[in-house]
């Protein structure tokens, strides 16, 4: 596979093609930079795959508890606007940096959706009862 030798303003230019509306429907967006061979060649270990599956598994366990009761949900990215108001509430400092995060990014309401739900996940993951401000401003990272 080659790098890309396309310039800013053409990879910029072809980006703008993809329409606001799609974009909006993307969960994450996370910019993936290339890997150095110091930090390939590490003999250091990151942590057991085992460790984070047993996270996951307990976040789901979470979410499959939350929604119980005839909800037909299964997982936070099930959500409507409905259940985030219910399940996803924030403390007075998420709210400010919410406000902030609508504000200076020109966020839309599906993407103020996105960001709790994504937040209730992060949460979720961190074996976290409610959503805290850091959880939101990981999500709002990505």
């Amino acid at each position: 596979m080659k790098e890309c030798t396309c310039s800013n303003a053409m990879v910029s230019r072809y980006q703008k093609r993809i329409s606001g509306p799609l974009l909006d429907r993307i969960d994450i967006h996370i910019e993936v930079p290339r890997v150095e061979y110091e930090k390939l060649s590490d003999e250091r270990l990151g942590e057991p795959s085992a460790d984070i599956r047993e996270r996951v598994e307990a976040a789901r366990q979470r979410q499959r508890q939350r929604f119980e009761g005839g909800s037909g949900l299964l997982a936070n990215a099930d959500m409507g606007p409905g259940e985030v108001r219910d399940y996803c509430q924030v403390d007075e400092g998420g709210k400010s940096l919410l406000r902030a995060a609508m504000q200076q990014l020109h966020m839309s309401a599906r993407a103020y959706h996105r960001i709790l739900k994504l937040a209730r996940t992060i949460a979720d993951l961190a074996g976290s009862d409610g959503i805290e401000t850091a959880h939101l401003a990981e999500a709002i990272q990505y």
